[in-house]
């Protein structure tokens, strides 16, 4: 079994993938990096800004895992070309994303509305491109029964693994993930399959592997940001300790305001991270509010400092 980390917009970018392996990787733990999606310019002129989150430079010893998002199989084939030229191996197609931003324009889980348009986009890039390509995707759009034609498709094309969020587009990330649905689909999956959704502890990730143990990999997002030590303890190692977790977030903000020229414009950064991360503290409900109303760099570290006088629960 491997553990991957999902590509979160926002929070997994390299200046995280950095600061996370130095202080919470372990061997396998994780075996990959989803990167947040990338999407390939109409116009086909590389933006460096954009490129730079896949600079190999900026990602020493990290195995990341470019992904796109695209409704363009030419387009997208591309893109994929320009990656391998930077020395990326598999790429990963995302249908996935709910965003309404998104899939107002067709990208991301919007190109589950229309199977046709789905099968259309895999056979044009998939007669453009070579190599390992995989997928990241939901059930459908308002119904898990969707999925049995959107598989069908699926199973047609050479995808070297499949991740499966058993939530359909419209649930966005509310109630719980339909662990029954993906359970009914998976026997039918030609493809190695990987689950992700809804995965927050140790204990959770290996009953999760206990119950099916023919997946090829678990991915985990939100609750690895929540607790970056969490892969770690999946196979063997210490929960994350007050140091570490002190020197971890230091760095993060370091890093975001070395990136972004400002401690004011890493702040905002910052508290996207400890909206997961805060419930490892105790009794951080007064400072999580204060946190919320920080702007200036000096009024985020003084709660900060705060903070870390709590004990871990």
């Amino acid at each position: 079994m491997q553990y991957y980390t999902a590509p979160m917009e926002g929070l997994t970018d390299r200046i995280w993938r950095q600061a996370h392996q130095r202080w919470f990787g372990a061997p396998g733990a994780p075996a990959r990096y989803y990167a947040p999606f990338l999407s390939p310019p109409e116009n086909r002129v590389l933006i460096k800004k954009k490129m730079a989150e896949l600079d190999p430079a900026a990602n020493p010893g990290a195995p990341v895992i470019p992904q796109l998002l695209a409704k363009d199989g030419a387009l997208a084939a591309w893109m994929v070309t320009e990656l391998r030229r930077l020395g990326y191996t598999e790429v990963n197609l995302n249908f996935g994303c709910p965003s309404g931003t998104v899939t107002a324009k067709g990208k991301g889980a919007g190109m589950l509305r229309d199977p046709a348009k789905l099968e259309a986009f895999l056979d044009e890039f998939f007669s453009r491109t070579e190599g390992p390509v995989s997928v990241k995707t939901r059930l459908g759009v308002t119904r898990p029964e969707e999925f049995d034609a959107i598989l069908d498709i699926y199973n047609r094309y050479p995808i070297c693994e499949l991740t499966i969020h058993p939530r359909v587009m419209r649930q966005l990330y509310r109630g719980e993930a339909d662990r029954a649905a993906f359970a009914a689909c998976l026997p039918r999956c030609r493809m190695p399959v990987c689950y992700n959704g809804d995965i927050t502890t140790p204990a959770q990730l290996a009953a999760l592997e206990a119950e099916h143990p023919t997946l090829s990999g678990i991915m985990v997002g939100r609750g690895l940001i929540a607790d970056p030590a969490l892969l770690r303890q999946a196979v063997g190692g210490a929960p994350a300790s007050k140091e570490e977790l002190r020197g971890y977030l230091d760095e993060l903000y370091h890093g975001y305001t070395a990136l972004f020229g400002a401690s004011s414009c890493a702040v905002s950064r910052m508290k996207a991270h400890w909206h997961y991360l805060i419930c490892q503290f105790e009794g951080s409900e007064a400072l999580e509010k204060q946190l919320r109303k920080a702007r200036e760099g000096w009024e985020y570290e003084v709660v900060v400092n705060q903070i870390f006088t709590l004990p871990l629960k």
